[in-house]
């Protein structure tokens, strides 16, 4: 980082904003680094960057240690080395007592700093620290004389403690949102696992289940295409592995036939279900529902056309991402540095197959369950935009929520 002033972000002056450095704001307290001889299964649990992020996982120790350490919950903590837009960056320690590892510093406010305002302005700041620190792309570091030499904007405390309670409350929401979310996926998934077995009927349906080989009831790769069938310099929208995440189709790329990425190409048409081959996953998986004038797929899938009466494509497309496809392609899989099923692998699958008017039904109430998660999702991605248009005008005083002579 070449000084301080490349990460100050600019502030609408006013009376009662100024700029003061972090080192007058705060002290930074950094970690203990405990030796693996110290770790123990008592005492306090160590908090490591793997535990910022989640991680139910801690080493312990037991044994005497500098109070300056301790670490309570609801403690300001600061990750100066860590991952990108993960753990680097300031944290609000959620666990009970613990003591702190190296690489984090407890930040300890001065009595004229609201310790949330702090936690989100040093949030603001860290992008820009991000682009300026020392360490490769995915890792990064900064030093604790240059993280006191940086500048932040300070209101009144009253207003840093308003600001904070505005930005933690779209924290909340945020935080609601997500929890929905995930709610709204393991009921999803419980569903499926109800669903596609015939372990629970829907309502009005009672007809024998079958099981069948995909290759009874479907057709895979029907359309390979290749120089010898389409025009080199036909525009296609081609369709990559990284195109396809959580069952969706997420974009295309447009190419001249001749100079699309892989060798050959398989072609698609409406409700058609592509199927990822290469490191097979939950991601690679979706079906084609249209929008593309001429839409091609990566050989890194292979293609599902339903035989007419005997598959609907959404019950199909559901049954490619449930836990019973995973287990299959665990037992088939081949490749130790680059794992892959060939498109006749997935020929062999087994599935059990209701009547094609119950497939249809299952397939539409899965559906629905996904378009809701899918509303959420969005919802929440307005919501993180939404807090981070609040971020640039609280943190910046452009927007004030007291007036100009607020003490």
């Amino acid at each position: 980082m070449s000084s301080a002033q490349d990460v100050s972000h600019p502030v609408e002056r006013s009376s009662t904003w100024r700029f003061q450095k972090i080192r007058d704001l705060c002290v930074l307290v950094n970690g203990r680094g405990f030796k693996p001889y110290e770790w123990s299964d008592r005492g306090l649990p160590i908090i490591r960057i793997q535990n910022l992020n989640g991680s139910p996982e801690f080493n312990y120790f037991s044994g005497t240690f500098d109070p300056k350490i301790a670490v309570a919950h609801g403690d300001l903590l600061f990750a100066w080395s860590g991952s990108r837009g993960t753990s680097f960056g300031p944290h609000i320690w959620s666990g009970g007592d613990a003591v702190l590892n190296y690489h984090t510093w407890k930040v300890v406010p001065r009595p004229s700093v609201d310790r949330r305002f702090l936690f989100h302005a040093l949030r603001g700041l860290t992008r820009s620290i991000e682009d300026s620190a020392h360490g490769a792309s995915a890792l990064v570091h900064v030093q604790k004389w240059e993280m006191e030499g940086l500048d932040l904007p300070i209101p009144a405390f009253c207003e840093q403690k308003m600001i904070a309670e505005a930005l933690d409350d779209s924290d909340d929401q945020i935080a609601a949102l997500g929890l929905l979310i995930s709610k709204k996926r393991a009921i999803k998934q419980g569903m499926m696992q109800e669903l596609l077995t015939g372990r629970t009927r829907l309502p009005g349906f009672a007809g024998e289940w079958s099981t069948v080989h995909l290759s009874d009831v479907a057709t895979v790769d029907p359309e390979a295409l290749s120089p010898a069938t389409v025009s080199t310099n036909e525009v296609i929208d081609y369709i990559s592995l990284e195109d396809v995440s959580k069952g969706s189709i997420l974009g295309s790329s447009r190419h001249r036939f001749g100079d699309a990425p892989s060798r050959a190409r398989r072609g698609l048409r409406l409700g058609d279900v592509l199927f990822g081959t290469v490191r097979p996953n939950l991601q690679s998986h979706g079906r084609y529902a249209g929008g593309l004038s001429r839409p091609v797929a990566s050989t890194g899938f292979a293609v599902i056309r339903n035989k007419a009466g005997q598959t609907d494509s959404k019950y199909v497309a559901q049954w490619v991402l449930s836990g019973d496809v995973v287990n299959q392609i665990e037992r088939i899989i081949a490749g130790s540095n680059y794992p892959a099923v060939s498109s006749g692998d997935v020929r062999r699958l087994e599935l059990q197959l209701p009547p094609v008017d119950e497939q249809e039904a299952i397939g539409r109430v899965l559906q629905d369950a996904d378009d809701e998660i899918e509303a959420l999702e969005r919802r929440l991605e307005a919501t993180r935009a939404i807090k981070q248009g609040m971020m640039q005008e609280l943190l910046t005083g452009r927007t004030r929520l007291v007036g100009e002579g607020a003490s």
